[in-house]
């Protein structure tokens, strides 16, 4: 599903994409997030002698307060973020299976393509690579690159653009948050809001940045690249 007619035409004009990692490259239904997410649970509880529950009540306050909880961990508690981040990738990313359908729908994309996402670039590799997809990207931006300040503040977005020599008003950005897409959208970047059910905005909210929506970024982009 688009939110508008016409994609093609609209994306004429691109040639850099950017696309987040997690639930967006592959689709939530995967839950490999969901082993991320209950790292993230045990390293709070272990570092700050919490239960189980409160480690997870505070882990997402950070989040929603700070757009990830480990910048939520370094400014209240000092947490060393490679030592975070080494933990909480600590994964089994073998339930990520090859995607040729995936690949052969980047490669039909038109120009460059990149990666920007609030984990880690060891994270970002081992999931491209799972995913049979690494040759594919031309670079990856991550939350280390940021100097660990987390999507959506618009500092690292600049960052990113001035570093990959991309030009925002012909780049496009996919994201499974909507909130993401908005500092890339002030930048005049074509945005794609790739829905997550855990990330539903409220009724009233103002998506009027999702410039496209779609609950299925491979089928999307097949349609991009045989326009």
């Amino acid at each position: 599903m688009t939110a508008r007619t016409g994609v093609a035409a609209e994306l004429g004009h691109v040639d850099a994409w950017v696309f987040d990692l997690d639930n967006t490259l592959y689709p939530p239904t995967v839950d490999l997030f969901a082993q991320i997410d209950a790292r993230m649970k045990a390293f709070i509880a272990r570092e700050l002698g919490l239960a189980p529950d409160d480690a997870f009540a505070l882990q997402k306050r950070y989040y929603r307060q700070h757009g990830t909880t480990l910048r939520g961990l370094m400014l209240n508690h000092g947490t060393d973020p490679e030592t975070f981040l080494e933990f909480v990738h600590d994964i089994d990313h073998s339930v990520l299976d090859t995607s040729p359908r995936l690949a052969a729908a980047l490669a039909g994309l038109p120009g460059r393509r990149f990666v920007y996402t609030n984990g880690s670039a060891r994270h970002a590799r081992a999931v491209l690579d799972r995913l049979g997809v690494t040759a594919l990207f031309d670079g990856v931006y991550d939350i280390r690159a940021g100097n660990y300040i987390p999507k959506p503040d618009p500092a690292p977005y600049v960052d990113m653009t001035g570093r990959f020599g991309i030009a925002a008003g012909t780049a496009a950005m996919f994201e499974d948050s909507a909130h993401n897409l908005k500092p890339a959208a002030a930048l005049g970047m074509t945005t794609v809001w790739v829905r997550h059910p855990d990330h539903s905005p409220a009724p009233a909210e103002d998506l009027s940045h999702c410039h496209h929506v779609t609950d299925d970024l491979v089928a999307w982009l097949e349609g991009v690249a045989a326009s």
